[in-house]
């Protein structure tokens, strides 16, 4: 018999699995809860824009809730919808995409942690490209799957990834490759040769390649990201996951979607059920009204974000002692500042000093420590006052 535990051993008592007793809370969030008590701050923590979801988006969902559009619906999605996501994927790729390989997730993050689900386990090992987002770490390591960080290397010219680094990162064991593209903090974007390479390489070895192009919209020297679509076959071992939440400003809608291996669509419904049951179909009518009219919104957000972009890199150019890596993809600034160590005091002290919110880079994995995110997807007012108070903040900063 299971010996009792006091309460001292464990504030649980034990009913919690050690893979998720041992998760690391992400210092992004710890930084953001300080901003909770400093209202003037200027938040650029997380990656959200602050422009809300555009009316049209709106008023089609408003329209299906008043319909009474309000029942479940079928796990991957209701047939319009599935329609809508494979329709858009021709127009920005000219891919047809069987609508039996896609799925309607619950956020990107979502279709990242069903992934997880169907593919790794305890013994397994994931390899995750960083700087990455860390939430996709933790997705693979809450199924007791170990994690295998291969990071990128920064230069003048942007971030590059060393491809025989992680083919020497894998063993028998790897079950997954994880990369970003565009990238989570880093904007960096694979392209088709080096694409190519990394398919070639987990074909011949039956590893899943998790392709995250959430921000595939947002770019600035074209008007879509490379993406997988673009050279797999239908069984290839490739899971493409996007989201509505960053071309479209739905980030509070949490809708996603994941296109998977042909096969694999009775393993998605059962997750999908098993998990969410499937999306509201109200907030699906949004979603397929975003897809099929808001190319008008996407390029104007891209072109927006690309202002905030060129403003935040003029500013950053000219602070003494800070190093920016350029990017051309995604809304986010990595910089590192002369003698800053500690880039998770670095940012409190900013967010109590300057009233300046910012993501510290010990959150995106090997390769970002001495790094710090913002996000410039915001108007050019706040982005001023922003790089105003940063500027004087560096110029003084000393670590204690």
């Amino acid at each position: 018999m299971r010996p009792a535990k006091t309460e001292g051993e464990s504030g649980t008592m034990g009913i919690i699995r050690n893979a998720i007793e041992e998760l690391e809370d992400s210092p992004i969030v710890e930084v953001w809860r300080m901003g909770f008590d400093y209202p003037d701050t200027v938040g650029m923590y997380a990656g959200e824009p602050d422009v809300p979801t555009p009316a049209f988006i709106c008023d089609a969902a408003a329209k299906a809730l008043a319909d009474g559009r309000t029942f479940y619906t079928p796990n991957r999605g209701i047939p319009d919808m599935l329609t809508a996501l494979a329709e858009y994927n021709k127009m920005v790729y000219g891919v047809d995409i069987a609508e039996n390989r896609i799925a309607l997730t619950a956020s990107g993050m979502s279709a990242v942690a069903l992934i997880a689900q169907a593919t790794v386990q305890k013994g397994d090992n994931v390899i995750a490209i960083t700087p990455s987002w860390p939430n996709i770490m933790r997705a693979m390591q809450v199924q007791g799957a170990e994690v295998r960080e291969v990071a990128m290397s920064a230069g003048n010219a942007g971030w590059t990834l060393d491809l025989e680094a992680v083919f020497a990162a894998c063993d028998g064991n790897t079950k997954v490759i994880y990369l970003a593209t565009p990238g989570n903090p880093t904007g960096w974007m694979i392209e088709r040769e080096q694409a190519q390479q990394l398919l070639d390489f987990a074909r011949a070895r039956n590893i899943a390649i998790i392709s995250d192009e959430v921000y595939h919209r947002t770019v600035y020297d074209r008007n879509a990201a490379f993406s997988f679509l673009e050279i797999i076959t239908p069984t290839d071992p490739v899971f493409v996951v996007n989201s509505f939440s960053k071309a479209w400003a739905m980030t509070g809608w949490r809708l996603g979607w994941v296109i998977y291996p042909e096969g694999c669509q009775p393993a998605f419904e059962k997750l999908i059920q098993f998990n969410t049951s499937g999306a509201p179909e109200f907030s699906q009518h949004g979603a397929s009204a975003a897809l099929r009219h808001g190319e008008e919104f996407v390029k104007y957000f891209a072109d927006r974000c690309g202002q905030g972009r060129a403003l935040v890199n003029d500013r950053l150019a000219r602070m003494p002692r800070v190093r920016n890596i350029p990017n051309t993809g995604a809304f986010y600034a990595m910089f590192e500042v002369e003698g800053v160590n500690d880039t998770l005091a670095f940012c409190k002290r900013a967010v109590a000093e300057a009233g300046v919110g910012m993501a510290p880079g010990i959150s995106f994995g090997k390769g970002s420590e001495r790094y710090v995110r913002l996000c410039y997807a915001k108007s050019t007012e706040l982005l001023t006052t922003a790089m105003d108070r940063l500027e004087a903040f560096v110029a003084t900063y000393k670590e204690a």
